[in-house]
């Protein structure tokens, strides 16, 4: 498969990247499809969706170096993952997970369609770094796609709580200035980007939003931006 568009995203690693799209509603994202998919004829009639699905590739794991079998490939080799809803303590099948590493590296992602032109889609809520590959672009369903009153295994029993998210009003407006988006951001950090297992109220981390590194900690369930 070759790929017909890169994404732009003010997120530049996977840090920090929404484990989900459709969690930070306010981020922004560009579509930006290669030269030769970048005529009108490719995109004729997508204006007329609201949502998209991004087909793409989890282009920024490892490959896994164990030796065994699948080393050289994308992906952990391993059948059960820990995901992030669990806390990072409970493990479930790679096939009824969301996890990065799979046998092939695919992501899908619901992403909204703002506004749609020759050789570029501005969208709304992905899931996916700069950078990333996209190897198709279908339109979003609401008749087919969505389906309402379902299953949805343990993420049903488990609650996933956002955090309490504080800027400096000095730092908000520097950043407001300087043509940031603050509620994208805000947006991001309130869902967790530390690893599940992580609870060290002293530790800091930092988060790479549009070429800056954005330094947080967390405590009691806020998320104090530093600097």
């Amino acid at each position: 498969m070759i790929p017909v568009a890169h994404f732009h995203s003010p997120l530049g690693e996977k840090f920090g990247t929404p484990r989900q799209a459709g969690l930070a509603n306010h981020l922004r994202g560009e579509v930006i499809l290669e030269k030769e998919f970048s005529s009108e004829d490719w995109i004729r009639g997508l204006e007329g969706f609201d949502y998209i699905w991004l087909l793409w590739g989890f282009n920024l794991n490892q490959p896994d170096i164990s030796g065994d079998e699948c080393s050289g490939r994308y992906c952990s080799c391993k059948a059960t993952v820990r995901p992030p809803r669990l806390g990072g303590n409970e493990r479930v099948g790679v096939f009824a997970s969301r996890s990065p590493f799979r046998p092939n590296p695919i992501g899908l992602s619901s992403v909204r369609l703002e506004k749609a032109e020759a050789g570029l889609l501005h969208v709304l809520g992905a899931d996916l770094a700069d950078g990333t590959p996209i190897y198709d672009i279908k339109p979003y369903l609401e008749y087919t796609d969505s389906h309402q009153g379902i299953r949805n295994g343990y993420v049903d029993r488990t609650l996933w709580g956002t955090l309490q998210v504080i800027i400096p009003d000095s730092l908000r407006v520097a950043m407001e200035k300087n043509g940031e988006d603050v509620r994208a951001l805000a947006e991001i950090l309130s869902q967790d980007p530390r690893p599940g297992y992580h609870n060290d109220s002293q530790r800091i981390y930092g988060l790479d939003f549009n070429g800056h590194n954005v330094r947080f900690s967390v405590a009691e369930g806020v998320l104090t931006v530093l600097g």
